[in-house]
């Protein structure tokens, strides 16, 4: 079974997340901010991480880097999640070292696709 991380502040956000994630057959743990997720590393594995780059203390493309400088986290693919999607933003967050982007509200079919699509990718 995978194990997906998803970093999320909004409550409603998370859970939604979390059920869908959970309803297709994944393992997942929450993290409500990057200085949780960084702790969460330590400790797990994760096969895929969902980083909503609109955080509180630390935001994602602060948490990304620190991810990608660890080794035991650098080849964990990531996929940054947002409300903000702007024109370029997808260019920016994948040249940050994300693998994707998927812009908030979730299209459920299209969420679901990317998640297949990358665990499959990155195994």
């Amino acid at each position: 079974m995978s194990h997906i991380l998803v970093i999320e502040d909004n409550p409603v956000n998370m859970e939604l997340t979390v059920d869908l994630l959970e309803s297709y057959g994944y393992q997942v743990t929450p993290a409500e901010d990057g200085f949780v997720a960084l702790e969460k590393v330590k400790d797990n594995y994760f096969d895929l991480i969902l980083l909503d780059i609109q955080l509180p203390k630390m935001d994602g493309l602060e948490v990304l880097s620190r991810l990608k400088n660890n080794d035991s986290t650098k080849n964990v693919p990531v996929i940054a999640l947002t409300a903000h999607s702007m024109r370029g933003d997808d260019a920016r967050f994948i040249a940050a070292g994300c693998i994707d982007y998927i812009s908030k509200p979730i299209d459920i079919h299209d969420f679901k696709e990317k998640i297949k699509y990358h665990l499959a990718m990155s195994n």
